[in-house]
């Protein structure tokens, strides 16, 4: 990534390169993923431990007082591992909530995500949102002193292992009304919460949630009640640029490991690395590599901005980030022959990480759209 970093900012890259290195090189990271949950909450420990899950947080909440900037170098590095711990969904969506909560969800909750023992997922997506965060039929109606929550959501990633949800409902007004979203911290234990589990194509873990009368308290609603979409649009806007981050650490090992197989994979008894017109796709390769980080980048310090240069700068990211991985995950399968896409080596597994990315908090064409929206 393009930036100029700090001491203790190059020391944490330091420090999760090494962590993954030690404990995601490739028949470990197959175990993880082959095992039945997909995830080893002993890996997740040791995160904690080495006060990863505690980056962003401000001291005064428990954390280190990191920024996004902390957040993009810990994405970049997992990014380069694979790793499938659900970062993003606990620290950088569940986390960037709770921030911006009230002392006492501050005080109750993020001690548990800093120390690992609790795992969240964002509940956001329906069947028929498609990337419309406003487009929310969920409904949580009044109740004495909370509400009832009723509706239900897809392709909630790390839902399996979550112990909490983050949950949008509709509190008023009409389907795609920007007006009426309100955020609810949610125990997946709860009575009327049921899941149904799967495994995604790069390895993780996702869920179908359903809501069925599930009680909350007053006390569960993270900010303002009805008013709840423009967090929604600005942790979305911070989980695209971790995301980006991530996709750069996956495309840099793509053209580092696409370039080491053409100095050694021979044809006509020369490396094909010697032919020109795959030196000028290794080039393209490193160039759309180039142009990824640095709009990313741009989005990273874009987040304590305006929302809507925010937004604008996300969306821009997101529509290059899944342009880019589609490009350079394409070569590198294709320089590789047809092993490429198996799963004995690492390009297969990058590539699916990547096409996951590609269509993960809206697509390319979503993002143009709402890119023109905001520049208009």
């Amino acid at each position: 990534m393009d930036f100029s970093f700090s001491e203790e900012q190059n020391l944490l890259r330091n420090t999760v390169e090494r962590f993954v290195q030690e404990n995601y090189e490739f028949e470990k990271r197959r175990k993880i993923v082959a095992a039945d949950n997909g995830w080893n909450r002993d890996t997740w420990t040791q995160i904690a431990e080495l006060g990863l899950l505690a980056a962003p947080f401000s001291e005064e909440q428990g954390g280190l007082g990191g920024g996004p900037i902390d957040t993009m170098l810990v994405m970049e590095e997992f990014g380069k591992g694979l790793v499938v711990d659900p970062y993003l969904p606990t620290v950088v969506q569940a986390g960037g909530f709770l921030r911006r909560g009230t002392a006492a969800q501050i005080e109750e909750h993020i001690p548990g995500i800093i120390g690992g023992e609790n795992v969240w997922a964002f509940a956001y997506a329906e069947p028929q949102s498609r990337y419309n965060l406003a487009d929310v039929t969920t409904t949580a109606k009044k109740d004495g002193d909370g509400f009832v929550i009723n509706g239900s959501k897809a392709v909630v990633l790390a839902g399996p292992w979550a112990d909490k949800l983050i949950v949008t409902a509709r509190t008023a007004g009409g389907q795609r009304d920007a007006n009426g979203i309100t955020v609810f911290i949610v125990d997946k234990g709860a009575t009327g919460v049921s899941t149904r589990d799967y495994p995604t194509v790069d390895g993780s873990r996702a869920s179908e949630i359903t809501f069925e009368n599930v009680k909350v308290g007053a006390d569960a609603v993270i900010g303002d009640v009805d008013n709840g979409l423009p967090l929604v649009e600005l942790i979305s806007d911070e989980s695209i640029a971790a995301l980006s981050a991530e996709a750069c650490g996956c495309m840099k090992m793509l053209v580092d490991d696409t370039v080491e197989y053409c100095k050694t994979r021979k044809q006509f008894g020369v490396p094909i690395g010697k032919f020109q017109v795959l030196q000028h796709r290794l080039v393209d390769m490193q160039i759309e590599c180039r142009r990824a980080a640095a709009i990313a980048a741009r989005a990273v310090e874009a987040l304590p901005g305006h929302w809507r240069e925010r937004g604008r700068l996300a969306s821009a990211a997101k529509v290059t980030i899944s342009e880019t991985a589609r490009f350079v995950g394409q070569n590198a399968v294709q320089l590789h022959g047809a092993m490429g896409m198996t799963r004995e080596l690492d390009v297969g597994r990058y590539f699916r990480r990547l096409t996951v990315i590609e269509g993960q908090l809206g697509t390319a064409a979503q993002h143009r759209a709402r890119f023109a929206r905001l520049a208009a």
